[in-house]
């Protein structure tokens, strides 16, 4: 039986949580790339896109396994990603990386096929524009750019509401 704490309406999100400083940083340039009225979300790195509401418990469970009392994982901003009509950064990190693949093994047979396709993690900043400002965001992103550490602090569950998502629980790094 699903405690009503514990209860989502809509699929389920897991996402990774970035430090306060890496945050504001990619947050800031989503805000300042991302169109406005299409928006809804912080920066974000997602491990799965939806998962169904009733295994919200037992990722809850698994979510603090895999965070409580363990050291964050290492990752970096490793490179750029064009979209085609938009801009995203490309993470690396073994760590997180097999912890998603644990998670996905667990819930396989639930898993939705965008989920159980390959895990391309990234961190968008620009999406739905017209390709060719993506690409002048692009060339001006990669003009500047190179490889830095990412900080990531977290796992956590959001519910999908069709736009915003709602969070519902927070799991963090020792």
């Amino acid at each position: 039986m699903t405690d009503a704490r514990d209860a989502a309406r809509g699929p389920v999100i897991v996402s990774a949580l970035f430090g306060p400083a890496d945050f504001a940083w990619l947050n800031g340039l989503r805000q300042r790339h991302f169109p406005p009225e299409r928006n809804q979300l912080d920066a974000h790195l997602t491990l799965f896109h939806h998962l169904p509401p009733d295994l919200l418990r037992e990722l809850k469970q698994r979510l603090n396994a895999a965070t409580r009392g363990q050291p964050r994982p290492d990752a970096r901003i490793a490179g750029l990603m064009n979209l085609g009509g938009g801009v995203a950064f490309r993470v690396e990190s073994p760590g997180l990386a097999t912890i998603r693949d644990e998670l996905a093994e667990a819930f396989a047979p639930l898993l939705v096929p965008q989920d159980r396709a390959g895990w391309r993690p990234h961190v968008t900043i620009q999406n739905k524009v017209p390709a060719r400002a993506a690409r002048a965001l692009l060339d001006e992103l990669a003009a500047g750019f190179t490889p830095r550490p990412l900080v990531i602090s977290g796992l956590a569950a959001w519910e999908y509401r069709g736009g915003p998502w709602a969070p519902l629980s927070r799991h963090m790094f020792a």
